[in-house]
């Protein structure tokens, strides 16, 4: 492996290179063009660690620079701004040079390659994202042009489809009527829309092996799994279950200093997507859990319900979301199924069966 890194500030046409040694000494800096860029990209020795912070397009040069032979890094931008010398002197030199001081840090964690697949499946779920807010909007702006003129409408999807149906019936004016007309079959082409995505990002968990094991989670559905499989993968990139947790936002803040610790509100960092998903999915769990006999629930439903006697509606929700993250880490890191089981298996808990019996001996 060479001692050389080189970090790279991306951007739409001229990228900032600076390479740095073992040391941390500056050896080089190239302002390049896009075009000039690619050229020069072929001339570095195989084996360099290229470094990148995880924004448009990082992906596409990250597979690039794999087709060379080298080695690419791509770190996100919160873990790159503590490593600039100066925050008051924010440039493209200074934020290349910060790029490859953070990507020679022991403890530096980097964002997981995408494939084109991936990044195509993601597609669709940013797009389907798009769509939804869009209708949102164009529903709450109906709503808005009616109550002008005295027609308050409920908030929910089928009051707003009922008033939109029977809209020569309402005292309204004609020209308005005409314009609402119009607005009606935009929301209703935003929801055909929203349709079609759904469908494709459905075809696409049901051709993929891991998206299926995933859904035998109770809460996790075609959407979560495909969107979970399209983001991080086979999930190695990450050391565990608690730190997939933990990318994901799911665990509290902490202020802890002296020996005590001090935890807050979640973080709510990482992807916020897979968290409103594993959030929703929880509502889900949680729902199943509390309809089902003591006698008659699995374990998890059982841990769900003990914790549902103790904690807030809004902590229970996270925590479900939290052991659903470390789940889908596990059966993709590892290649296996849903098993409700599992839990007899860990470690502390054969301990545990296994001291009694000590005990009579």
């Amino acid at each position: 492996m060479r001692t050389i890194t080189i970090g790279v500030d991306l951007a739409k046409q001229v990228f900032s290179v600076c390479a740095a040694d073992a040391a941390g000494r500056i050896q080089e800096r190239r302002e390049l063009r896009r075009e000039a860029f690619i050229q020069w990209l072929p001339s570095v020795p195989e084996g360099t660690v290229v470094a990148m912070e995880a924004c448009s397009g990082a992906h596409r040069w990250a597979r690039r620079c794999q087709d060379y032979g080298l080695q690419p890094r791509l770190i996100a931008a919160q873990f790159v701004a503590p490593f600039r010398k100066s925050r008051t002197a924010k440039n493209d030199r200074n934020d290349a040079e910060a790029i490859a001081t953070a990507a020679r840090q022991g403890n530096m964690r980097f964002v997981p390659i995408k494939s084109v697949d991936q990044q195509i499946r993601l597609s669709w779920h940013r797009v389907r994202e798009g769509y939804k807010a869009e209708a949102l909007a164009t529903s709450n702006r109906v709503r808005g042009l009616l109550a002008e003129v005295g027609v308050i409408v409920a908030q929910s999807e089928t009051a707003l489809r009922r008033a939109l149906a029977d809209l020569d019936s309402l005292p309204i004016p004609l020209s308005l009527s005409e314009l609402l007309h119009n607005v009606e079959a935009h929301l209703q082409q935003l929801r055909e829309r929203i349709a079609q995505c759904d469908l494709r990002i459905q075809s696409h968990a049901k051709a993929d092996e891991a998206c299926m094991r995933l859904q035998a989670i109770i809460g996790v559905g075609p959407l979560t799994a495909d969107a979970v499989v399209a983001t991080i993968g086979p999930a190695h990139d990450f050391k565990n279950g608690r730190q997939f947790a933990a990318w994901l936002g799911l665990v509290p803040t902490q202020h802890s200093s002296g020996g005590r610790s001090r935890l807050g509100r979640i973080s709510c960092r990482g992807d916020g997507y897979l968290r409103t998903l594993l959030i929703q999915g929880a509502r889900s769990s949680l729902q199943r859990a509390k309809a089902v006999a003591w006698e008659k629930a699995t374990p998890e439903q059982r841990w769900i319900q003990d914790i549902e006697r103790r904690l807030p509606f809004g902590k229970v929700l996270v925590a479900i979301a939290n052991k659903h993250a470390r789940q889908l880490w596990a059966m993709l890191a590892h290649g296996e199924r849903y098993d409700a089981e599992a839990w007899l298996k860990h470690p502390m808990v054969q301990r545990q069966v296994r001291l009694p019996k000590a005990s009579n001996e």
